[in-house]
């Protein structure tokens, strides 16, 4: 997020606007149209260009490609360079959300010379001074940034702490500066202290996913008993030292305009509701699976465990599997699992940034359901998406809310508070709002001693 710039970014409050692009427009023939920023230039000097632009979606959308947005990349029907600084993007399909995908921290512009992607050539604020792996990483001041004023610190250092507590203690202490991911547990020592300042968000949330190439949890008629099975209020209060709010629908914010009080009921805490379902199911004196999580962040640990018995009292006897972090990754993208635990944020606040968890049809990912059939589901993200009229996309989010009740594609468990702490010196930087602020570390270029 420091070393690379985006065509597009967030600004503290969470509005849309250029970065590498300095303007963008919906052409007549509805193509979307950016004009790039001629000061703009690499850190190795060479200038920022249109031909960059299209060559990065390219590698993005290669059928071979790994990358997180390949999907939305290969939406696009061609990439045009009229000149140097101008890049149309002709759709295959409308979309009124193309604009958001370039924001995201995964659509970094890089010099498209680059052959080593471990080592690409970004043009952002900072470039790596020095690292150690696993421990920490130095960043410092690109000499040749291009935006006048910025960054407004020399060197940023990040230090990994593996214990949420050290990280905590650190800050306390005075080591570090800063921390993402204050402990739910101690947030209000960092609130309750002077010197420091706690910024927090809800916006990320945890949630169930299930594997749906097999038995039991191919039948939406069991992903629906879990969805009934579990009481939130457990998951806040123990996960999250109560900083944190109960779904019991879609993840859909609430006071938004595709919020809906009823639907945000769907799938409420009901252990006799859910127990009827398991017996239609064809589960009548329950069944017994596997429950995946790590054993490396509390929250996922915490929010198993208590999951794991409330699906005990409906009939599911789940056998808990608490790994370390890469091997629930690497599970959760090979399917290796029967129901899982894990925690996300939507891309952004747009409903259709909820895309990257309710649709199943997308390729594998640790933080999507696996291999699950939800077409309703499905058809009416991509209907949203190509829908400009705002009281047409209010209506298709809402049905698409209905079809995600009955198809199941996560069971949504809590909203979680985000937080960082630092220093009350501290000057420019924000947390971003709701689904944002996982990309907040952007703004660091803004933030400074005062």
């Amino acid at each position: 997020m420091l070393i690379h710039r985006r065509l597009m970014r967030f600004d503290e409050k969470g509005e849309l606007q250029g970065e590498l692009a300095r303007e963008f427009v919906l052409d007549a023939e509805g193509a979307w149209v950016f004009k790039l920023r001629p000061e703009a230039v690499f850190h190795n000097g060479e200038k920022v260009t249109s031909e960059d632009v299209k060559w990065c979606i390219e590698q993005i959308a290669a059928e071979r490609s790994t990358a997180y947005y390949r999907t939305q990349m290969q939406q696009i029907a061609r990439v045009e360079t009229p000149d140097a600084q101008t890049v149309r993007l002709v759709m295959k399909q409308p979309s009124v959300t193309a604009p958001l995908w370039f924001a995201n921290y995964n659509m970094a512009i890089v010099w498209r010379g680059t052959r080593n992607m471990a080592d690409a050539v970004g043009c952002g604020p900072y470039r790596v001074a020095s690292q150690e792996r696993g421990s920490w990483l130095q960043l410092e001041k690109a000499n040749n940034y291009w935006v006048p004023g910025l960054p407004r610190t020399n060197t940023i250092r990040m230090v990994v702490y593996a214990d949420e507590n050290l990280r905590l203690a650190a800050l306390q202490s005075g080591d570090v500066d800063m921390i993402e991911y204050v402990p739910w547990a101690g947030m209000a020592a960092v609130a309750a202290e002077p010197r420091l300042k706690l910024d927090t968000q809800m916006g990320p949330f945890m949630d169930i996913l299930f594997n749906g190439t097999r038995p039991p949890f191919n039948n939406p008629l069991v992903r629906r008993a879990v969805a009934h099975a579990v009481k939130r209020e457990d998951i806040v209060r123990v996960a999250f030292s109560g900083r944190g709010k109960g779904i019991e629908g879609m993840p859909i914010v609430e006071g938004t305009p595709w919020y809906d009080a009823d639907l945000a009921k769907g799938h409420a805490y009901n252990p006799e509701r859910a127990r009827a379902l398991l017996a239609q199911a064809g589960f009548p004196n329950g069944l017994s699976t596997t429950l995946l999580a790590t054993s490396q962040f509390g929250m996922h640990k915490d929010s198993a465990e208590i999951t794991q018995q409330y699906l005990a009292a409906i009939g599911i006897q789940a056998e808990l599997r608490l790994t370390d972090w890469s091997t629930r990754v690497s599970a959760g993208i090979r399917g290796q699992y029967d129901i899982a635990i894990h925690g996300v944020s939507a891309d952004f606040n747009d409903p259709d940034g909820l895309t990257v968890v309710l649709d199943t049809s997308l390729s594998a990912a640790h933080g999507r359901s696996f291999g699950l059939s939800t077409p309703r589901t499905v058809e009416l993200l991509a209907k949203g998406r190509t829908e400009f009229d705002a009281a047409k996309r209010v209506q298709i989010y809402k049905d698409m809310q209905r079809a995600a009740l009955e198809e199941v594609p996560i069971v949504a468990l809590a909203w979680r508070e985000q937080g960082y702490g630092y220093d009350r010196r501290i000057a420019g930087f924000a947390n971003l709002p709701g689904a944002l602020t996982t990309s907040s570390g952007a703004l660091l270029e803004f933030a400074a001693f005062a």
